[in-house]
């Protein structure tokens, strides 16, 4: 993901609200796969980690980014975005092209 990319799911992001809040459990195989479900049908989502949640937001979203296949757009304070591109072709968020290196 080129770092325009990732700027232009920032933005967008700004405007969702967290759909999932990880909790004093942490991560569960339950959290997982229903972050897993909801890429799948939204590609970019928000999660919340709650004050009473002791692991690190980062750890968090890097475990779940693996577990999910998808990408960590940002971790700010205890809010992460990830992204998941549907691989059908029924994307929902058309990202900006990356620039080809090759001068011509």
């Amino acid at each position: 993901m080129t770092s325009k990319q990732r700027a232009y799911l920032k933005g967008l992001a700004m405007n969702i609200d967290p759909i999932f809040q990880i909790g004093k459990s942490s991560l569960t195989p339950e959290n997982t796969a229903a972050i897993a479900e909801a890429l799948e049908a939204r590609e970019l989502i928000k999660i919340s980690v709650l004050q009473n949640c002791m692991d690190d937001p980062h750890e968090i979203a890097s475990i779940v980014a693996e577990r999910t296949r998808s990408q960590v757009v940002q971790v700010i304070g205890k809010k992460i975005v990830l992204y998941k591109e549907e691989k059908d072709n029924k994307k929902k968020i058309e990202l900006p092209k990356a620039k080809s290196s090759a001068k011509a």
